[in-house]
């Protein structure tokens, strides 16, 4: 299992950004959370298989229609805390 802490700046905030990671994230064997940031960017953390959460990251910065509000992004190898607690995508 691999944890990854991601955090996207640009205009990812009112365009439904969360959402569209959630939809995302259901063909993907993963699990975590999406919220947004007071600082206007938006925190995503995610774990599952090293394979499945780079494929998941790819869809999302590469594929999907969010590439377009993302002007940066920062990734953080992390260990999230309680991996075996997130089940599911949430967004917060």
């Amino acid at each position: 299992m691999t944890g990854k802490k991601i955090f996207f700046s640009g205009r990812v905030q009112g365009v439904g950004f969360r959402y569209e990671c959630k939809r995302i994230a259901l063909g993907f064997d993963v699990n975590g959370t999406v919220q947004n940031l007071d600082d206007g960017s938006v925190k995503l953390c995610v774990v599952g298989e090293e394979s499945e959460v780079e494929e998941f990251l790819q869809e999302i910065l590469i594929n999907s229609n969010l590439s377009h509000h993302i002007i940066e992004h920062r990734e953080e190898n992390s260990a999230i805390e309680n991996f075996d607690e997130i089940i599911g995508f949430s967004i917060i």
